[in-house]
């Protein structure tokens, strides 16, 4: 697509490789910046594993990827018009690289931040140009999860929200713009809930790693994959919809709601979680696995379109 900016990646770990690629896949032009030395090696073997991927769902239809700026410098952005920021989650680290960041690019190039619980308003706090900064946060991976959370903070421009969420549509994402800002935003949010639950069940002794892990992936996991709760809970009203249910069996919610818990995360706690988890790879490695998740992606992406889903 030849209307996409020249994207700037700051930070090339997994969540900027990830968006790297996807850039790529669009015939972007893209820079990356990573201080580290082996960032353009990685960048290179990643891309090679993900464009198998990609083509297969039809983000490219190219054999190969375009030219790519990888430099530990980062004026090297100097010519980026749209910046994906990638750094580690915090705050100081954030604000510092916006500081050096606006001593090399123009005023009006957007910052979108993939902080998975950090505040916009936090990091635009400062700035030079607070109104061009905005969290975009994805999901890993995102150039095979569609989904990015578009939250603006107090001082972000409104026309920059909207030509962020335009530049990630042109890429084939689904933007969701958050209404209010909250740590966390909203998927991690919904996702935390479940986790501190499956957690909660391990602490207590209700039920194993292994037991939780499969009730999500074999149950409900299996019916949020096409459809969220709101919707599904209106399918499972039946004739009356989401108004029967909540008539009927909201209550139900509301009983298992109070005895929701929260365990802390001891020492103890961990190694029982990491125990569990071990023994559900069964000796799998951890590139293995993460193959058979790419794969299945690909499949379900296409059942989705296929179903108009």
């Amino acid at each position: 697509m030849t209307d996409l900016p020249v994207f700037g990646v700051l930070g090339g770990g997994l969540i900027g490789m990830s968006w790297a690629s996807l850039f790529l896949a669009h015939g972007a032009k893209v820079i990356v910046v990573d201080p580290r030395n082996e960032a353009a090696a990685e960048l290179s073997t990643f891309l090679a594993e993900a464009w198998p991927n990609l083509r297969a769902l039809g983000l490219t239809e190219t054999d190969t990827w375009g030219p790519v700026i990888v430099s530990p410098d980062i004026s090297a952005l100097g010519e980026a018009e749209f910046i994906q920021e990638n750094a580690p989650d915090r705050i100081a680290v954030k604000k510092d690289l916006v500081a050096e960041l606006e001593k090399h690019i123009g005023p009006e190039v957007i910052i979108a931040s993939s902080t998975s619980s950090l505040k916009a308003s936090d990091i635009q706090a400062g700035a030079q140009h607070p109104g061009r900064i905005l969290v975009a946060h994805p999901m890993n991976p995102p150039h095979m999860v569609p989904m990015v959370e578009l939250v603006a903070g107090q001082a972000t421009s409104p026309a920059v929200v909207d030509r962020a969420e335009a530049i990630y549509r042109a890429l084939n994402r689904v933007p969701i713009r958050v209404k209010k800002e909250v740590a966390g935003h909203l998927a991690n949010r919904l996702t935390s809930a479940l986790y501190r639950e499956a957690v909660h069940m391990v602490a207590e002794g209700i039920a194993d790693v292994e037991d939780i892990d499969k009730a999500i992936a074999y149950g409900p996991g299996m019916r949020w994959a096409l459809m969220g709760p709101h919707l599904l809970y209106h399918l499972g009203g039946g004739a009356g919809g989401y108004r029967h249910y909540l008539e009927h069996l909201g209550p139900t919610q509301e009983v298992r709601w109070g005895e929701l818990g929260q365990s802390a995360l001891t020492p103890e706690l961990q190694e029982k979680l990491i125990a569990g988890v071990e023994r559900e790879l069964a000796g799998q490695d951890r590139d293995t696995l993460v193959h058979r998740r790419d794969a299945a992606l690909v499949a379900l992406a296409g059942i989705k379109r296929d179903h108009g889903l």
